[in-house]
């Protein structure tokens, strides 16, 4: 289990977590919903301004901490491909391809290297910060768990996989039935905020949930499979 120990980036702060929420969702949904009509910014000028907010955040965000940051390389990808989209004026059906095809696109790369050393739950969960990686796999070598322990991980891994298939379905349904109006039109802007600001509780609490449970799927697992409880492994 040596290649565990990769350590994570530092956890976001509260006030990094609020600036993030700011800039990524709040500012760009109130100028989407209400200044992107004739008498504000206009349609154009009003998506611009609006997707400008998240680019620079997430590019601020990957030059101050002075490495890349997936999440943040994501977002600003995600913004660029819409404001890309909505100025071509083409039809909410691709914007839904577009929002479906992100986190289908994860759950493929996240499947395709279940079985390698960058699986996710490896990256993610067991990671030294929060588990006592060397106790766990002291425990595995000494019970001699080292094969059904990789099958509980690669296991964990496919309901990784399920969080970002329900995502890009959920995503694909709330685009199609959200993005009615011509593109370029404030109509169709205000739907663009209002698909953004429904996008936390229609997808990723679902997510959320299916997350938690690999959580508890995995170290349920470790309890049942070394009849040490997970508390014994995990950091304080």
């Amino acid at each position: 289990m040596e290649h565990n120990k990769n350590q994570l980036g530092e956890q976001d702060s509260p006030k990094s977590a609020l600036l993030n929420l700011l800039f990524n969702i709040v500012i760009p949904v109130l100028i989407l919903s209400k200044w992107t009509d004739e008498a504000h910014l206009g349609p154009v000028k009003g998506l611009i301004v609006a997707l400008a907010f998240p680019v620079i955040y997430g590019a601020w965000d990957l030059f101050s901490k002075k490495k890349w940051n997936f999440v943040s390389v994501l977002g600003v990808v995600s913004v660029l491909l819409t404001g890309g989209l909505a100025l071509f004026k083409l039809d909410g059906f691709w914007f839904a391809v577009k929002e479906a095809a992100i986190p289908g696109i994860i759950g493929i790369v996240v499947l395709f290297t279940a079985k390698s050393k960058y699986n996710l739950v490896r990256m993610l969960i067991l990671s030294p910060k929060l588990i006592k990686v060397e106790v766990l796999d002291a425990i595995i070598k000494e019970q001699k768990l080292e094969v059904p322990f990789e099958k509980l991980v690669i296991k964990t891994t496919y309901f990784f996989v399920l969080s970002f298939v329900a995502s890009a379905i959920l995503n694909f349904v709330l685009a199609i039935v959200i993005l009615k109006s011509p593109a370029g039109t404030p109509e169709f802007n205000a739907e663009l905020g209002k698909m953004t600001a429904l996008s936390f509780p229609v997808i990723m609490i679902p997510s959320m949930a299916i997350l938690i449970f690999s959580l508890w799927f995995l170290l349920r697992g470790i309890t049942k499979m070394t009849g040490v409880h997970y508390n014994e492994v995990i950091r304080s």
